[in-house]
């Protein structure tokens, strides 16, 4: 049952509450949501739902209909984020994990490991033990493969991933590993499932052969009522009539998963296929679908491997793959997760609430709900303290003095194009670099108070670029409507709210809805749905190199001026062509206290090794002025 807490409950009452429920025979799991605390009571146990009513501190409560209760959304209507070692899944997160089908020796493991983590893996996989259908197959190393594993996860810095099949083997392999697997085989082995999930540890649940979602969810209830909520589910094909393929993935279980349970879910895209070639097409079918990640099996000779060599990718296919996902992730509103960072302390400010206190601090223009905040927790760690600012110019300022260690600017939009105040702020902090960027697909809602009809709004307020590209929405649904251009698209939604007339509406992106308390009257309602904004992250020169330190750093910016003579800019491009440089971006923008004078912005590949710093030393002789403003990462 659920039992929905007043919001006046005292934590007297919520002691009682529990302790009366733990006596009746129930487990007690209490849930602190967004709008309401709950409490949710799972057991054998029967009893009449109105004495638990008549407690003090209770407003309501309400029977679990699924026969998965702890599993169950209507317990918990919030997405669960499953923490391995440093890497959260889960949420707007992909994740990748990635490693050989088996362990088969220290070098393997140690060359696969850096390979893997290097393209974009963030935990390691690897079998010590393998279930397989021939007792004469490779049935792995045991411990010392699980001892290999390790030394690789933790030389390179990610949690590691191996299945266990036997009861006996709880206890020695919780050392080795920072989440246990349940391979297909052993999905209804209930008695492995209650002592792994006595140990609390993270697990990854594999869809049995055959079973139904509803049997798969079970599994993970078997997993829950004995001891852990970390429980991330994998959908690895399951077996049909069909040949062609090793299994049959049934893609269509990812939305259906995430609609009836809080739980993440992955794909395994090399089980599901069993061919090599196969395995990045279903990925990216995959990750469309929703899911929250990938267990891909990669080799660095898998012609020569001892267990599933056909299906596993070679580690530059892995590669590419990371690179495709990535390019997929803003598609479907997520980000590719990396080793969070560990960010340098800032100093006290007044940060948002919502996040913990003593955590660094991220600062951005907006109010809650922005843009440009989803852009910050897309690029950090989840717990990070945001620090939301009125203008582009407070966020350098806050990055500059201290207030905050980062901040995260808009710096270009696919349909608006470039963002020119951000670079002409950037030029004029010499102590701020970028150090990072991150991309955002803007999807604009038509939002309002709930009950809101379209035939009562009389006023749309957004950020006039947002009235912009919702243009031919306004004019074919809402040709009564008034559109009133409005500083920030967020705080468009907050202004509503605050109103609280229903004739009002904004335009924005569905967190502003959640946290303002709106509704979406309209989704998706931008005219151009390839809309993405490109942001920049900065920070000041000595936490820098702790953000550029998470991924191979392939582009710089820069910004120079040339004398007034014919082919001067010709010459600085020409030097990038020479050298090998790919230029990316081109901007010219009027130098202050000089009349039609003009720097140029410049973003470019590094190319080969050492050519950046070549051209730099070229460039700076052809230019009357240089300054890098930046070296980072580009989302491709």
């Amino acid at each position: 049952m659920i039992i929905v807490l007043k919001k006046t409950a005292t934590d007297a009452q919520k002691d009682f509450i529990r302790n009366f429920l733990k006596k009746q025979g129930f487990r007690v799991k209490e849930i602190v949501g967004k709008e309401e605390t709950i409490i949710g009571a799972v057991g054998t146990a029967r009893m009449d739902l109105r004495s638990v009513e008549l407690l003090e501190g209770v407003a309501s409560v309400v029977p679990i209909s699924k026969p998965y209760k702890l599993a169950s959304r209507e317990l918990k209507p919030d997405d669960t984020i499953v923490q391995v070692g440093a890497v959260k899944i889960g949420g707007n997160r992909i994740v990748m994990i990635a490693g050989p089908c088996a362990v088969e020796s220290r070098e393997q493991m140690l060359s696969i490991g850096g390979a893997v983590r290097e393209a974009g893996a963030v935990i390691l996989r690897g079998g010590a033990f393998k279930p397989r259908s021939s007792p004469y197959a490779f049935q792995g190393l045991g411990e010392e493969g699980l001892k290999y594993l390790r030394e690789a996860g933790d030389a390179y810095g990610m949690p590691v991933v191996s299945e266990i099949v036997s009861t006996t083997d709880v206890d020695m392999m919780k050392d080795y590993v920072h989440m246990f697997q349940i391979g297909a085989r052993n999905m209804q082995n209930f008695e492995l499932l209650k002592v792994v999930g006595k140990t609390g540890m993270p697990v990854l649940l594999k869809r049995g052969l055959s079973a139904t979602i509803e049997e798969w969810l079970m599994a993970a209830e078997y997993l829950m009522s004995s001891g852990t909520d970390g429980v991330v589910l994998c959908e690895r094909g399951i077996r049909t009539y069909e040949r062609a393929t090793r299994n049959t993935l049934d893609v269509s279980a990812i939305p259906v998963i995430q609609k009836l349970t809080h739980l993440p879910i992955i794909g395994d895209p090399s089980h599901a296929t069993g061919i090599r070639d196969m395995v990045s097409p279903v990925s990216l079918a995959i990750v469309a679908a929703g899911a929250s990640g990938l267990t891909v099996e990669v080799h660095d000779h898998p012609e020569k491997a001892l267990s599933d060599g056909p299906q596993s990718l070679y580690p530059a296919q892995f590669e590419k793959l990371a690179r495709d996902v990535q390019a997929l992730a803003p598609v479907v509103g997520k980000s590719l997760e990396r080793i969070p960072r560990i960010l340098p302390s800032a100093m006290e400010s007044p940060v948002d609430k919502r996040s913990p206190q003593g955590t660094s601090v991220v600062a951005y223009q907006g109010v809650p709900g922005a843009f440009s905040e989803l852009a910050v927790y897309r690029s950090f760690n989840e717990d990070v303290s945001v620090l939301p600012s009125t203008t582009f110019r407070d966020v350098f300022e806050a990055v500059a003095s201290g207030q905050a260690a980062y901040g995260v600017l808009p710096v270009e939009n696919t349909l608006g194009g470039t963002i020119n105040e951000t670079l002409d702020l950037l030029n004029s902090y010499p102590s701020l670099t970028v150090v990072g960027e991150q991309q955002v697909r803007i999807i604009h809602h038509l939002i309002g108070l709930p009950g809101t009809r379209l035939e009562d709004i009389r006023k749309v307020y957004s950020h006039p670029q947002g009235l912009a590209q919702c243009v031919e929405y306004l004019r074919s649904h809402l040709p009564h409507a008034q559109a009133v251009s409005f500083f920030d698209t967020a705080g468009a939604v907050k202004f509503v709210g605050e109103q609280g007339d229903p004739t009002l509406a904004a335009i924005a992106g569905a967190p502003a809805a959640s946290v303002y308390g709106l509704s979406v009257l309209a989704e998706s309602i931008e005219t151009n749905p390839r809309n993405y904004t490109r942001f920049y992250i900065v920070s000041r020169e000595e936490n820098a190199d702790v953000y550029r330190s998470q991924s191979q750093v392939n582009r710089a910016a820069m910004v120079f001026s040339v004398n007034d003579r014919p082919g001067a800019l010709f010459h600085v491009l020409e030097i990038l062509s020479r050298n090998g440089l790919s230029m990316k971006k081109l901007e010219s923008r009027p130098i202050p206290g000089k009349p039609w004078e003009y720097s140029f912005f410049v973003e470019t590949e590094l190319g080969e090794p050492g050519a950046f710093s070549v051209t730099l030393e070229q460039v700076r002789e052809a230019s009357m002025s240089l300054r890098v403003l930046g070296l980072f990462t580009a989302v491709h």
